[in-house]
């Protein structure tokens, strides 16, 4: 072959993969499409920000390896461009391909040197090796896969850029997708994934027909309050480091991570920048799906009518699961590998979905964090009512509420008022019910869920709270309230209370306000909570209907998301050396205060690290979490013995003083063990356990087994 010039370079990258309009794939490009950069979730500010670097897989000729890299609107990477070492991501690449360390390993075209050499003058090809070396090469017509340059943006919770520079296409049920890059991850937002159902009727999926469909923003939230959303909402986003050319090349798909979010069942959408998945699916090498919902009266009535019998919210996420399993390897996914994970309402979800023998068999593994049930408010989260009684605790007032009570058809009358005026009425229904085929027991555990889902013996399971899950649950008191009543406006018999199992603090007048807060929130943690999630492991420990072992954690260090619960107890207190709080101190470890820790998001949102720990331990947590996704063992995310090897490779491991002695150990049938994640954690027994008994959530005879 004649020698290329860089002439012939730019005229291949035009001539050779046809930059007319159309974003580029894999597909065209004839080569996976991976992100690999050195993520510490610092974002711009990182001193590795630079470091990026698009992994070209396939076998390519150096001026092939040039054209598709400026396809990509980036050049073949070079050590000369003086960005942040690539070598994290050579090592990274050795371990995933199971190179051994003291192997070169593979081989990936560069740049050629820039030695000032004239327009018209050969380039001399260059390569790079999984050690760092570089070599010059006489034969450009060798083929190697490539590594080019990186330069899309960082996306920002406020600004992402999407145009044209950084798009790219993908192929998925029978439709052309646009999504886009940015400087972590490849990103689909918006994908439907159901038509608009007729309201109060089960979903159908979506099949596209050959079209091109932009991915470039979300799709509209569902109906939710008095003003916003959409009934058109059974959307979902997509966040990736890898895209496929082949998708059906199983060895090189990630796993995948289903997010469910949370809102009580009446709110909330797979748009909420707090759980953006760029960072976790970087820094965790995993896919992350976000969903929608039907929400409120609109995705939960039921009406007893034998057609209309509720759960359409839950029909509506087990259909997404679905979509999941049949299209996320198109995107780099691997179905067989698919974790739920929700948080709140999301949690549980993921556990009607868990109790559903319309999801058996379809995923791997379940994250539940703060899970409700137990008594109060949480109750119906995780005991389901029949649809009779979702009648008598709303339906009926629905029903009445709009006038059609006495209407020749019920569900006609209904479907003729405003959404926004259904899911803003004084009474909503958000209560998942046994309908006899998406729930068909009143628990999650009970007498007949070993023989409809023996499948779940063999899914991998965490779940935990946060220490204060129920305080932003009750109200503040007044300095005049006294216990009984404070007790009863929470929503609690003041006998629940005994002074032996939640001592209120005897502290100086001027603090039993916050004394009798305290206690009561305690108890709210433990009702609402605590109670039922640690009973969720004993009882399906001790029955055989879940795993032999399951992930227990319990968070003592949080950071409250912005907006809510809007109350200054979830925060640590300011001092004059930590002025945005000081989390060595007391404070309220809230509901959703682990959520920006999980998603590696405190930096994309613009938040301070608090002291020195805030960052390490945000690593921590996410890289606990992503392992539990890829290898069902949050082990896998910390550098102790036995586990670690990812983390290694990617150097992630300069940081797990803070995980504390010993491993995280699973709870098993006999051994109830939790794991405390904090700075620095520990392994401790169950929390509460006497007073779970007490309020009549023991962890003995809760599920009567």
């Amino acid at each position: 072959m004649a020698p290329i010039t860089r002439a012939l370079v730019a005229i291949l990258g035009v001539v050779g993969y046809g930059a007319v309009n159309a974003a580029p794939s894999p597909k065209g490009l004839k080569g996976d499409l991976s992100i690999l950069i050195n993520n510490d979730l610092q974002g711009p500010s990182s001193p590795h920000s630079t470091s990026g670097v698009i992994l070209l897989g396939g076998r390519h000729s150096f001026a092939d390896a040039s054209a598709a890299c400026l396809a990509l609107g980036e050049q073949l990477w070079s050590p000369e461009l003086k960005t942040a070492s690539i070598q994290p991501n050579l090592d990274y690449y050795k371990y995933y391909k199971g190179i051994k360390s003291n192997s070169t390993g593979g081989v990936f075209w560069i740049a050629p040197a820039q030695n000032g050499i004239s327009e018209t003058q050969p380039v001399i090809a260059r390569t790079i090796n999984t050690s760092g070396s570089i070599a010059s090469v006489a034969n450009s017509n060798q083929t190697h896969p490539a590594l080019c340059t990186q330069t899309a943006p960082y996306s920002t919770q406020s600004s992402q850029n999407t145009s044209t520079a950084w798009q790219v296409q993908v192929e998925a049920n029978n439709q052309t997708l646009t999504g886009y890059r940015d400087r972590l991850s490849f990103r689909f937002l918006g994908i439907r994934y159901a038509p608009q159902p007729k309201r109060f009727t089960y979903p159908e999926p979506f099949t596209g027909h050959g079209e091109n469909v932009s991915a470039l923003q979300y799709g509209s939230q569902c109906v939710q309050g008095s003003s916003g959303g959409s009934e058109d909402c059974l959307f979902l986003n997509v966040w990736t480091p890898h895209l496929p050319r082949r998708p059906g090349c199983k060895k090189s798909l990630r796993p995948v991570g289903i997010w469910i979010h949370g809102g009580a069942f009446t709110g909330g959408t797979a748009n909420d920048a707090t759980f953006d998945g760029g960072n976790i699916v970087s820094r965790g090498d995993m896919v992350l799906v976000a969903i929608n919902y039907r929400l409120s009266t609109l995705g939960f009535l039921a009406l007893n009518d034998s057609t209309t019998n509720g759960n359409f919210g839950l029909a509506d996420q087990i259909l997404a699961l679905d979509w999941v399993r049949a299209h996320i390897a198109s995107f780099g996914g691997d179905p067989d590998r698919i974790t739920l994970f929700g948080q709140s309402a999301g949690a549980a979800s993921v556990r009607a979905m868990m109790a559903s023998p319309m999801a058996a068999n379809k995923f791997a593994s379940a994250i539940l964090l703060s899970n409700l049930g137990g008594l109060n408010y949480g109750t119906t989260y995780s005991k389901y009512y029949t649809i009779d009684q979702q009648l008598s605790v709303a339906g009926n007032a629905i029903l009445n509420l709009t006038n059609c009570t006495t209407a020749q058809s019920q569900v006609d009358c209904l479907r003729s008022i405003p959404a926004n005026t259904l899911t803003s009425l004084s009474t909503v229904a958000r209560y998942i019910v046994q309908d006899g085929t998406y729930i068909t027991t009143p628990e999650l555990i009970s007498p007949s869920t070993a023989s409809l889902r023996p499948d779940l013996k063999g899914i991998n399971l965490m779940l935990g709270t946060t220490r204060d899950d129920g305080a932003p649950f009750i109200t503040f008191p007044s300095p005049t309230t006294n216990q009984s009543s404070y007790l009863i406006s929470s929503g609690f018999d003041p006998s629940l209370a005994s002074e032996s199992l939640f001592p209120i603090p005897q502290y100086s007048p001027a603090n039993q306000t916050k004394s009798l807060y305290n206690s009561t929130s305690r108890l709210a943690t433990d009702a609402i909570f605590r109670c039922v999630d640690s009973a969720t492991v004993h009882a399906g420990q001790k029955s055989s209907l879940l795993p032999s072992k399951i992930w227990y954690y319990e968070f003592d260090r949080t950071y409250q998301t912005n907006g809510w619960p809007g109350t200054d107890v979830c925060n640590p207190p300011k001092t004059a050396t930590r002025p945005n709080g000081d989390p060595s101190k007391e404070y309220f470890k809230c509901h959703s205060g682990e959520l920006y820790y999980v998603f590696g998001n405190l930096a994309r949102q613009g938040l301070p690290m608090r002291d020195e720990n805030d960052l390490p331990f945000e690593q921590l947590v996410l890289d606990m979490f992503a392992a539990f996704i890829r290898e069902g063992d949050p082990n896998q995310g910390v550098a102790v013995e036995g586990g670690g090897g990812y983390l290694r490779a990617r150097g992630y491991d300069d940081r797990k003083e803070g995980f504390g002695s010993g491993r995280w150990e699973p709870s098993e049938s006999g051994k109830t063990t939790m794991r405390v994640l904090d700075w620095p954690g520990y392994q401790t027994g169950f929390r509460e356990t006497e007073q779970c008994k007490a309020i009549g959530l023991g962890l003995e005879d809760y599920y009567g087994v």
